[in-house]
């Protein structure tokens, strides 16, 4: 299975006046989530299951990728790294999963299923962090960890 984890991009400052589930995707943000949608565009399987916070800032980020996305409640801002890996199907689903998310969870996630325990493992704004666990092998292995100014000049 491969489990390809990205971060939102960058969002607006949190505020009194806006709940946090609202916040924005920043220009910037914008042009990142663009960047790292197009690239994963082309790399990401066809049948690809695409997960995503309800948080606003996620679902623009998920938007930019073009394709066809569930919004899961398993990856709101409150959920667990636990509950995201269940939502998944970790590591029996056949097909691929992305997911759009938080930071620290998906952190927490990645640092869980490679070393067993949570750690504070930072992803970057806009960031994807690949995972893969071939039945055959028994163990997951990073494919790829990359942020959105390096993307574009991968192939």
């Amino acid at each position: 299975m491969e489990l390809i984890l990205w971060r939102h991009a960058e969002a607006e400052p949190g505020s009194l006046e806006l709940a946090d589930e609202h916040r924005a995707l920043t220009p910037k943000g914008q042009r990142h989530a663009a960047r790292m949608g197009a690239w994963l565009e082309r790399k990401l399987p066809a049948d690809c299951r695409i997960l995503v916070s309800p948080a606003t800032r996620c679902v623009q980020t998920a938007d930019a990728l073009g394709r066809r996305y569930k919004v899961a409640e398993a990856l709101s801002t409150a959920s667990s790294a636990e509950a995201i890996i269940e939502a998944c199907g970790w590591p029996a689903h056949l097909q691929p999963v992305l997911v759009v998310g938080h930071q620290p969870l998906l952190g927490d996630v990645a640092s869980l299923l490679l070393c067993g325990q949570k750690q504070d493992w930072r992803i970057r704004k806009g960031g994807v962090f690949w995972i893969e666990h071939k039945a055959s092998d028994g163990m997951p292995y990073i494919r790829l960890v990359a942020g959105p100014d390096v993307i574009g000049k991968l192939r």
